[in-house]
């Protein structure tokens, strides 16, 4: 499968995806469609549909906002650096749509190695357990838990 972001891609955005992924906006908190989700399957990028993190790794950070431990794929996640608001943070950005996803933090749950993806729910497609193969995503079934 072949991962790019295109017009196209960006031009069925909605509003708040547009807002958040292409001008690097944030999401309220508690307001976004996937932050209490618990059902297995995958999370890509709204844009280009990389795979971005596993229902695996999500967890209640308690914040508002989806929160991961690790993505599913790394290299398909960029880390930079964000000095925007007068406050220093790493910036995570999906490699081949550039979508602004969100921030990690080092205040994740320690046993699963400390870090926190906070990741705004408008950057994010959600692809059921079930779906992931039709889908395409077959070979990463292995890396989410059974429903």
């Amino acid at each position: 499968m072949k991962f790019e972001k295109s017009q196209a891609a960006v031009d069925r955005l909605t509003p708040e995806q547009r807002r958040i992924t292409q001008d690097s906006g944030t999401e309220r908190p508690f307001t976004g469609e996937h932050n209490d989700n618990k059902e297995p399957g995958i999370y890509v990028d709204i844009v280009s549909g990389e795979p971005l993190f596993a229902s695996t790794d999500k967890f209640d950070s308690g914040t508002g906002w989806p929160s991961f431990t690790k993505p599913i794929v790394p290299a398909n996640v960029n880390e930079v650096r964000d000095s925007a608001h007068g406050m220093v943070r790493t910036e995570v950005r999906s490699v081949h749509a550039d979508s602004h996803l969100g921030h990690v933090f080092p205040d994740g749950p320690s046993d699963r190695g400390g870090l926190r993806y906070c990741i705004n729910s408008a950057s994010l497609r959600f692809i059921p357990r079930d779906e992931m193969e039709s889908e395409g995503y077959g070979e990463y079934l292995d890396q989410v838990e059974e429903a």
